[in-house]
């Protein structure tokens, strides 16, 4: 029986364009961007960040360093937002209609530019942040360790005292999803920028 929903940020909760966030990021300066960001898990400084080896402000003055100049906070929080399409608004509504039924949870590799923005009332046009659709957040940067590295799941498990049968995971990653599985958590696969509501609640129903 499954008693916590696990989500993905984004790709899952937005939706992401990997192409964008490169170019904006080439913009100010970091030519070779394609080879540190990726939809899923990030590469030097990036991962870095992620992985909360480092914090913000080291990470903007190496970011100037590879730039060759100068990088403002608010430059590289534009550059990172430069993954966000949009948030899915309607889906975080429905998923109220689960709270009281399901613990729900977000587990991400993220950094503090783009939770900063998240957990604030600039998330939805409603003022509303990301603590106020969930119940728990797991984020990789405040967590040191990422996904899809087994240590991430199995804090997430201790710390939210859960049991992996009972626990659905919804990723838009393969490898992610594999390593949930490999746990024996429950897990769907979701599409960036899809709506999945209809298939989680035939998942849901069967449980």
């Amino acid at each position: 029986m499954i008693k916590n929903i696990i989500f993905d940020f984004g790709g899952v909760l937005t939706t992401i364009d990997t192409a964008r966030a490169i170019e904006k990021f080439k913009v100010l300066g970091l030519k070779d961007a394609e080879n540190y960001l990726n939809s899923y898990k990030q590469t030097g400084i990036f991962y870095q960040l992620e992985n909360g080896d480092i914090d913000a402000d080291t990470f903007i003055a190496e970011l100037g360093k590879l730039c060759g100049r100068s990088i403002s906070y608010d430059e590289a929080l534009d550059a990172w937002m430069g993954f966000i399409v949009n948030v899915q608004t309607g889906l975080l509504d429905y998923l109220q209609t689960l709270r009281g039924k399901y613990r729900l949870g977000v587990l991400s590799n993220t950094n503090p530019f783009l939770q900063g923005w998240a957990r604030s009332a600039d998330f939805t046009s409603e003022g509303k942040s990301l603590d106020d659709y969930f119940d728990e957040l797991y984020l990789s940067y405040l967590m040191k360790c990422s996904k899809p590295g087994k240590e991430i799941y199995l804090k997430m498990l201790e710390e939210g005292n859960m049991l992996p049968h009972e626990t659905l995971f919804v990723d838009d990653g393969v490898k992610n999803i594999e390593a949930a599985e490999a746990l024996g958590i429950k897990t769907f696969k979701a599409v960036n920028g899809a709506d999945w509501r209809a298939e989680l609640e035939e998942i849901l129903s069967r449980e």
